[in-house]
C-alpha cells in the first residue's frame, strides 16, 4: 500500500478494525463502534459517527475511507422481485436480486464479476470473467440493499447464487459471511446463508472444515455424467461419484441436508430418464431437491420446459426422494437470470466506446 493510499475500512474484519483503532491511539472499544457504524449502519461519512471523538474522526478522515458500490440500475418485477446492477470502483458491473416469498425476504448475491465456469445456459457465462469481488464488495450488496428498504424491513436470507462461483473466491466469501453473521455486522444466523456451487469438491470439504453452519446448495442440473460435462465444463474435473462423497460428508458434518438445485431445460434434462437418474443419485444423501424452470436467455439456444414435463418430473421424484420443491420462477419479466441485466450494461458501455 502506498504511503498516501487510504485504508478502505469496508475491507477490514472486526479484529483488523480493533487493531487499527489501537494503532491510531484509541481503545478497542472505539474500533468496535467504528466497525458497527460501517457494517451495521452503513455509514460512509465519519461526520455521522457522533459517538467517536472528533479528533479520532478527523484522523480517520485523513487516513481512511469507506468505499461503496454505485447503484446503476434497478428494476422490479410484477411478482415483487427486484434486480439491481451495481458498479464497482474500477468500473465493473455486478448484480444482486431481492426476492420476496411469504415470510422471507431473500437477497441473491454475487461473488465474482462475471464467471470463469462458462456454463452454456448461463447469461453470466456469456460475459466472461473479470475478477473476484473483494469481501467489502460482496458485503456491500447486502448493506446498500438494506439501506434502500423501508423502515423495519429486513433481509432474512442470503443466497450466493448470483454471478460467479463462490468457492472460487473462497477467502473473500468466508470473510464476507463472517461479517454477515457478526453481532456488530448484519447479525444474521449462519443457517440463513446458503452457498451455492457447481460442485467444486475441494471447496466443499474446505467449507465443511471452516464453517459447516452455512447451508450448502449444489447446482447439479443432471445426474448423467456425460450430460453434466456438456452443461457445466468444469464438471469433468469433479465426477459425480466424488461429488456425492463430498455432499454426504457435508451433510454429516453440518448435521443438515444438502440442497440440490436442478434447472429444468427443455429436451436437455427434463425427461423421465433424467428424473430416474436423479432419484438414484441422491439415494443415501440427506438432501432436498429444488426444481427450477429455466428462463430463456437472449442469444442462447436453450429453452424453457413445458409445464407438463415439469410436473411429470416432479411427480416421479416424490416420494422416491426425501423432499422435492418446485420453485416458482421469479422475475422472468425483468431478466432476473444471473448476468442478463449486467450484461446489457457492459454491451451498452462497449457500444458507447465505439462511437
Amino acid at each position: 500500500m502506498a504511503d498516501n493510499e487510504k485504508i478502505n475500512l469496508k475491507e477490514l474484519t472486526l479484529e483488523q478494525t480493533l487493531k487499527l483503532a489501537v494503532e491510531l491511539g484509541k481503545k478497542e472499544y472505539s474500533g468496535r463502534q467504528l466497525f458497527k457504524w460501517i457494517f451495521r449502519h452503513g455509514a460512509d461519512n465519519f461526520k455521522v459517527m457522533t459517538d467517536l471523538s472528533k479528533p479520532f474522526r478527523t484522523l480517520l478522515d485523513e487516513r481512511c475511507e469507506v468505499l461503496k458500490l454505485q447503484k446503476i440500475d434497478s428494476i422490479g418485477s410484477d411478482d415483487g422481485t427486484a434486480k439491481t446492477v451495481w458498479r464497482t470502483a474500477d468500473g465493473l458491473f455486478i448484480e444482486s436480486v431481492l426476492i420476496p416469498d411469504e415470510d422471507r425476504l431473500t437477497l441473491c448475491m454475487s461473488s465474482q464479476a462475471g464467471c470463469p465456469i462458462g456454463c452454456g445456459f448461463c447469461a453470466t457465462g456469456k460475459m466472461g470473467f473479470s475478477r473476484n469481488l473483494s469481501s467489502g464488495e460482496i458485503y456491500d450488496q447486502y448493506m446498500q440493499t438494506m439501506l434502500g428498504l423501508k423502515d423495519n424491513t429486513r433481509i432474512t436470507n442470503i443466497v450466493f447464487m448470483g454471478m460467479g462461483e463462490p468457492l472460487l473466491n473462497y477467502d473473500n466469501l468466508l470473510k464476507a459471511t463472517n461479517i454477515l453473521t457478526d453481532q456488530f455486522g448484519a447479525g444474521l444466523s449462519a443457517k440463513k446463508i446458503t452457498i451455492s456451487t457447481v460442485g467444486l469438491v475441494n471447496g466443499i470439504y474446505r467449507l465443511a472444515d471452516d464453517n459447516p453452519r452455512l447451508n450448502l446448495a449444489i447446482s447439479l442440473h443432471t445426474a448423467i455424467e456425460v450430460k453434466r460435462e456438456k452443461l457445466i465444463p468444469i464438471a469433468s474435473k469433479y465426477p459425480l461419484a466424488k461429488l456425492k462423497e463430498a455432499a454426504v460428508h457435508y451433510a454429516r458434518v453440518s448435521d443438515n441436508r444438502v440442497t440440490f438445485e436442478y434447472l429444468l431445460i427443455r429436451d436437455i434434462n427434463d425427461g423421465i430418464t433424467d428424473a430416474k437418474a436423479l432419484a438414484e443419485y441422491v439415494r443415501g444423501i440427506p438432501c432436498k431437491i429444488n426444481l427450477i424452470t429455466y428462463n430463456a436467455v437472449d442469444g442462447l439456444t436453450y429453452k424453457s420446459p413445458s409445464r407438463k414435463s415439469v410436473l411429470a418430473f416432479r411427480d416421479y421424484l416424490y416420494p422416491r426422494t426425501p423432499a422435492v420443491t418446485l420453485r416458482k420462477s421469479k422475475g422472468a419479466d425483468i431478466a432476473a437470470a444471473c448476468g442478463q441485466l449486467a450484461g446489457r450494461q457492459v454491451a451498452e458501455l462497449n457500444d458507447n466506446r465505439q462511437l
